[in-house]
């Protein structure tokens, strides 16, 4: 156990040091901001515009902003910032094959299995930390500007995309304990989340695609209720345990 929280130790320690944390949280901040801010501004702007758009035959009306205008926003962000997620980590293996560095540390008596484990925990624990830092700063201005009570089920989905986000990353252990690239896991990743999307599209398939944890506003908006994405979510957490389970065979047998 020892071994295991030194390792995990580094692992924070690195990404401090080759400034991902910071990266990171700055844009899962700025992320957090851009939605209360895109809604309180979004009148201003079809004010500016209305004039040019008026010479196009376009009449703006009123237009009222509210606590739900900053959510549907919020989870219209989210996946920008889930991207940058991937584009960052999605060499948490690759980087350790290219430098040799996974040898040293099983020199000194670590499992490969907690190897795995650690970089599991570092990578959920990154994602849990910077979306709810991205969703406490949203629900604390859209608090002070209008009332957070007018949105349906937000605790509900808000969480079941931070499911999705926890299934993407274990794609990420995966891909990235399987290839020798990050390129390739980038691209493996895509094609997981479109094959999801496709199957989603299936009205019978549906119900079961990890690609329906993203309609997050289905449930905001009251037209879905949690019923809706029970199979799914079932679906998604059986995926990632076989994503992760998957993962230490493969670094065990792993030249390295």
């Amino acid at each position: 156990m020892r071994s295991l929280l030194s390792f995990m130790k580094k692992e924070y320690l690195e990404t401090v040091r080759t400034g991902k944390l910071i990266i990171l949280m700055l844009l899962f901040v700025l992320f957090g901001i851009m939605s209360p801010a895109i809604a309180k501004l979004t009148p201003w702007m079809m004010e500016m515009l209305s004039d040019t758009m008026a010479e196009n035959g376009l009449i703006v009306t009123n237009i009222q902003v509210d606590a739900m205008t900053s959510w549907t926003q919020f989870f219209k962000n989210i996946p920008m910032a889930l991207i940058a997620f991937i584009l960052i980590f999605s060499d948490i293996f690759t980087k350790e094959y290219k430098s040799g560095t996974l040898l040293l540390v099983l020199t000194k008596g670590l499992s490969r299995y907690k190897i795995v484990l650690a970089k599991t925990v570092l990578l959920l624990s990154l994602w849990t930390v910077g979306y709810g830092l991205c969703f406490a700063i949203t629900y604390g201005y859209n608090a002070y500007f209008w009332d957070n009570s007018i949105a349906n089920h937000l605790f509900s989905s808000v969480a079941v995309w931070w499911l999705f986000g926890i299934w993407v990353i274990c794609l990420i252990i995966l891909f990235s304990s399987l290839l020798q690239n990050n390129t390739g896991v980038v691209l493996c990743i895509g094609v997981s989340v479109l094959l999801a999307y496709l199957l989603s599209i299936i009205p019978k398939a549906k119900v079961y695609s990890p690609a329906v944890l993203m309609n997050a506003n289905s449930l905001l908006l009251g037209t879905e209720g949690m019923n809706a994405y029970i199979k799914a979510v079932i679906v998604a957490v059986a995926m990632c345990i076989v994503c992760v389970a998957v993962s230490i065979p493969v670094i065990n047998k792993k030249q390295l």
